[in-house]
């Protein structure tokens, strides 16, 4: 009951401050939609959000990760200082390399990306969003490991609060092309700030040790190609919707993506409690249960929270987007379920981490990437924006399904009958979602929603007793103390 209530209460902090920093966007997307004269320039911010992703992956090598792991090897403060120190400094150098790339090249990469190289200030943003952003995952990550969850919450928030306050002064003034990226630009560099006052005491250039950072890359190395292949599955749709459609297409698919990100809010308060639950709890008897049931339990989360979001969107789209964004509304379910089908994967993966035998994890992926590429190709052409959304999807569920499989042959993972029901109701309530959004009549897809969320709540009713008696029991002891 213990590791129940670790697990909860990182997935509540840390979760709730990774769910409100990225809700803020979502919140004043539909303002941003209404002040923008076209979807044009919620292209080209998405556009750039690709190309700052992709650039702090490489920058990043995996670090976070594989310090994350050594940080819980050792019980020594000196040990641990010296792990942060040396994972920082790799981190530097390699940012440093890829910002001095990113400024001396940028005209040609906004001709061959934004197709305009005459907007290669953009990219001169990107450069110091990318940096800024790969240092911050390891300067912030002693405040995670530590578990100091007020302060991590307290950080997010007043990020994410400046960094909209500068995005709607720069709309108000008519810089539409500029007014997103540097907002983010801003956040992540005030990020840096607040977490290096806070961490400094874990860094020290005297602590860098080359014994670490070959250790470091032992384990970090083999995720790298990971991280890319993350970053094919959630950007290289755009980049094909903006070659094959357009960017007022990519616009739209943006707001799709958007809307969509509420799925990404439950992976960012899944991922932001978890490794420290997981590498906390790794060396525990019954880890291989303990993991296999939690994968099970969110996967009883996901398929309930799909089904509602879809038919709430069903309602509500119209109300906060007008008709240039109307197509976006095809693409919520599956965008919605990409990153928490990346949940799922992740648990599974995460046992590769634990043996340290993390490139299984890369070909996995591998495989999922070849489908998204692949479908893209097909089904962009032949169904739009929401062909790219249904490819990413797939591009997920192929990875996340393979590991699975390949590690119950490994005896480190299992997974209950109940598992694949809920999936397979999942599946045949989209259908009925689809063809009522079409026919109009939502009131079919309400209903069958409905049916499917019961189940589910039948197969899961023991863990959902055991989460209610967890908060009775709290709630008690609180009445019997005051």
């Amino acid at each position: 009951m213990k590791r129940l209530r670790l697990l909860i209460d990182n997935f509540l902090i840390y979760g709730l401050s990774g769910i409100l920093g990225k809700l803020l966007p979502f919140i004043f997307l539909p303002v941003i939609t209404r002040l923008l004269p076209d979807p044009y320039y919620m292209g080209v911010n998405d556009i750039l959000n690709t190309i700052i992703s992709f650039s702090s992956a490489i920058a990043v090598m995996g670090m976070y990760d594989a310090m994350f792991r050594l940080f819980f090897d050792k019980e020594d403060d000196i040990f641990r200082l010296e792990i942060c120190s040396s994972a920082l400094f790799f981190v530097i150098i390699t940012a440093s390399l890829l910002f001095i790339l990113l400024i001396g090249f940028k005209r040609f990469i906004a001709g061959m990306v934004l197709r305009d190289s005459d907007l290669d200030n953009l990219i001169f943003i990107c450069g110091i969003s990318a940096f800024s952003h790969a240092v911050n995952n390891i300067i912030a990550a002693p405040t995670r490991m530590l578990n100091k969850k007020k302060i991590y919450l307290i950080i997010n928030l007043a990020t994410a609060a400046a960094s909209y306050a500068v995005v709607f002064v720069l709309l108000y003034g008519k810089a539409y092309l500029y007014a997103i990226p540097v907002g983010g630009m801003c956040s992540s560099l005030l990020s840096v700030c607040i977490f290096w006052i806070l961490n400094r005491k874990w860094f020290s250039g005297h602590s860098v040790k080359k014994i670490h950072i070959k250790e470091l890359l032992k384990i970090g190395a083999p995720l790298f190609p990971g991280f890319l292949i993350y970053w094919i599955f959630n950007s290289c749709d755009r980049i094909m919707i903006a070659r094959m459609l357009g960017m007022s297409y990519t616009g739209v698919y943006a707001v799709g993506s958007k809307f969509g990100q509420i799925g990404n809010l439950i992976y960012i308060a899944f991922a932001g409690g978890w490794q420290y639950f997981a590498f906390s709890t790794m060396k525990d008897m019954d880890q291989v249960e303990l993991t296999s049931k939690i994968f099970e339990c969110l996967s009883f989360i996901e398929v309930c929270s799909t089904i509602f979001l879809s038919i709430a969107s069903g309602y509500t789209f119209s109300l906060l987007f007008d008709e240039r964004y109307s197509e976006a509304i095809k693409t919520i379910p599956y965008l919605f379920m990409a990153p928490l089908i990346q949940m799922l994967y992740q648990i599974g993966a995460n046992q590769f981490l634990v043996i340290k035998k993390t490139w299984p994890s890369t070909l996995l992926l591998l495989s999922g990437a070849i489908v998204n590429i692949s479908m893209n190709c097909i089904l962009i052409p032949a169904m739009g924006i929401e062909g790219a959304a249904l490819a990413t999807l797939c591009g997920f569920f192929v990875s996340t399904l393979t590991c699975v499989t390949c590690l119950s042959k490994m005896k480190l993972f299992s997974i209950s009958w109940r598992c694949i029901y809920v999936f397979v109701g999942l599946m045949m309530f989209l259908l009925v979602w689809r063809k009522s959004i079409v026919s109009g009549k939502l009131i079919l897809s309400a209903i069958a929603g409905l049916i499917i969320i019961l189940m589910s709540v039948f197969l899961f009713r023991k863990e959902i007793k055991s989460v209610t008696g967890l908060w009775d029991r709290d709630h008690n002891v609180k009445r019997n103390s005051q």
